[in-house]
């Protein structure tokens, strides 16, 4: 097979040779649409399959996001150049699931069109959900080399949007999970930890291990003041009842009542001692260039 068409193919670089980032990101990115087929065909999804799957597909659309939004940002900081080379996939996966996302509810409406319209436009989380979904499919659609050469210095400005478009997507997934945010406070903390990060690079700061470390510090209390402020707002829960939830680590008795804030401040944590050892670890030597031979 030519390497022009094996480059095609999601587990091959542009040479048309095997990667083995490419093949193992791409068999993971098939793991949670494999794992909702399989608990459908199980009829393992509730009294409401048809509701619980798209709400799978919808948490594993802002999951995947976050994902791809910590290509560049990891990419600095671990100096793994061919990182890059998986964010096309995952920005495409991204657009995959939220599709089935919206064809799984166009399913669960009976494809009543008329009625799909009129609740996307009178309600809140589903009308900022599509123009997300929206602004996902503009992203897709010009992700292709040829897009990218048409569209020149353009193209740069259109994919920062995929930034708001990522908080529009954060606000939806808040908003239809009505009373346990759990999750999208997660999500919404790995997205500030992630923006923190790039703000490092923007504003041309010092990379070592306090700083990052810092910034572990700063997203968690971040995340823990947007678990505080949207139970205030929203449900009337005390702020200060939520903030010492947030603040008391020593009474979890398993993993699921780690709260959000500490989530992410471990995973800032766990990203600073990564690049302490990445950046000890003896590098080989450059090869010197060879002098051309008469």
């Amino acid at each position: 097979m030519k390497a022009g068409l094996t480059s095609w193919l999601p587990w091959t670089d542009r040479q048309g040779r095997f990667s083995p980032l490419r093949g193992a990101t791409f068999a993971l990115l098939l793991v949670p649409a494999l794992m909702l087929l399989y608990a459908a065909w199980m009829h393992q999804l509730g009294s409401k399959p048809w509701t619980e799957a798209i709400h799978q597909t919808g948490t594993w659309t802002v999951r995947v996001l976050i994902v791809t939004l910590a290509v560049s940002p990891f990419r600095r900081l671990f100096d793994w150049g061919k990182l890059i080379g998986v964010r096309r996939m995952l920005g495409l996966a991204v657009l995959a699931y939220v599709l089935g996302h919206l064809a799984l509810y166009c399913i669960d409406m009976a494809f009543n069109w008329g009625l799909i319209v009129s609740e996307i436009a009178k309600r809140f989380y589903l009308t900022i959900g599509f123009v997300a979904l929206l602004g996902l499919m503009a992203l897709g659609v010009t992700s292709t080399d040829g897009m990218i050469r048409r569209l020149g210095g353009r193209w740069q400005k259109l994919h920062n949007l995929v930034y708001p478009i990522a908080i529009l997507g954060l606000v939806h997934f808040a908003l239809q999970s009505k009373i346990d945010v759990t999750q999208a406070v997660l999500m919404s903390g790995l997205f500030v930890l992630l923006m923190l990060y790039r703000g490092l690079y923007r504003w041309k700061l010092t990379i070592s291990i306090p700083v990052l470390i810092g910034v572990a510090l700063l997203a968690g209390f971040a995340t823990a003041g947007i678990e505080t402020t949207w139970y205030a707002l929203t449900s009337g829960v005390s702020a200060r009842l939520v903030f010492e939830a947030n603040a008391d680590i020593l009474t979890y008795q398993d993993f699921a009542s780690i709260r959000p804030a500490h989530w992410v401040a471990l995973a800032g944590l766990g990203v600073a001692l990564v690049h302490g050892l990445r950046a000890r670890a003896p590098r080989p030597p450059r090869r010197a260039r060879e002098p051309a031979t008469a």
